[in-house]
């Protein structure tokens, strides 16, 4: 599918956690920034930074064209009364350039802690999904009908999740996959349905450097996150790549990392393999500074005169 939405997005964003630690002038600032460096959308998370559609609101209202999406908005932290009401707030006020991202589900009934606190997480993946988006369409809208309609996606790593991303939204934003997931994705949705891919990058040339801050990022998410442990054993990654910590294989599969033309290939190995967007995570050293000379760097490689240019 290559609609106006695809094409508002580019084929290169950004995503990141890092507009929590700053305050909001400082967050305009740069949201308009990554606007003017050419980049299609914004992708940012949720943990106990910003609310999801506030910090939407904020990146939207800083910024004239580029699209704001939610990678994604726990649906364990609203019901699905707030999460209509608010979508179709963003899709009024600016139109076209809201994309609500879903997740949150639980993978099973274990209680997972961050900083102490335990997170909320609501049932069984698909089915608490599927309920949760049944009831968000039921609510009324006794306020103006956006148009046009926001578009939704669905955080999906699963076949049966990416399955129902395909059947009930405009389709799936993945997050720590490797370029073979990518295709899987697509095999599985079909080539109508809209798929954004998050990549984590490291820019830095000097490898062991690099590989250090590649490594910790792929073991906080195999020690602390089942889903996306039970992602990579799905995809054939075994006990001696995730225990006793990752494999450079693992590594390597899930982080780019190297100079820009080694992310920029791998930006467009996942498109090539059925990505219609990659949403770049630069991953540095201090992850609550905003990675502006990151984003600078990347951004003639990657924005749309960029990519697919030979190195």
């Amino acid at each position: 599918m290559h609609d106006d939405a695809h094409a508002a997005l580019g084929p290169a964003g950004i995503w990141t956690f890092a507009f929590d630690a700053h305050p909001a002038g400082l967050v305009r600032e740069a949201a308009a920034e990554i606007e003017e460096l050419g980049y299609g959308a914004i992708w940012v998370g949720e943990a106990f930074g910003r609310e999801s559609f506030g910090q939407a609101w904020l990146l939207l209202s800083a910024t004239r064209r580029l699209t704001v999406a939610s990678g994604i908005a726990n649906i364990a932290f609203r019901d699905p009364i707030a999460a209509a009401t608010a979508t179709r707030t963003l899709g009024d006020a600016f139109p076209g350039r809201y994309v609500l991202g879903l997740g949150g589900h639980r993978v099973d009934d274990t209680v997972h802690h961050l900083d102490g606190y335990p997170m909320p997480a609501r049932g069984r993946a698909v089915h608490t999904m599927r309920a949760y988006l049944d009831s968000m369409d039921a609510v009324p809208e006794h306020g103006p009908r956006p148009d046009p309609a926001p578009r939704r996606v669905l955080a999906a790593l699963g076949p049966k999740m990416l399955g129902l991303a395909a059947e009930r939204t405009w389709g799936a934003h993945s997050y720590f996959v490797p370029v073979e997931h990518t295709a899987q994705a697509r095999r599985i949705m079909g080539p109508e349905a809209f798929l954004g891919v998050e990549l984590a990058v490291v820019l830095d040339t000097d490898a062991a450097r690099a590989r250090e801050l590649a490594t910790a990022h792929v073991a906080m998410y195999v020690e602390s996150a089942p889903h996306q442990l039970a992602n990579v054993r799905r995809l054939g990654f075994g006990d001696e790549d995730v225990i006793g910590g990752p494999s450079e294989r693992l590594v390597d599969a899930i982080v780019a990392h190297g100079d820009i033309d080694a992310i920029r290939r791998r930006v467009e190995e996942h498109l090539q393999a059925g990505a219609d967007h990659v949403a770049v995570q630069v991953l540095t050293a201090s992850p609550t500074e905003l990675p502006l000379l990151q984003w600078r760097e990347l951004a003639p490689a990657l924005t749309p005169l960029g990519i697919g240019r030979q190195g």
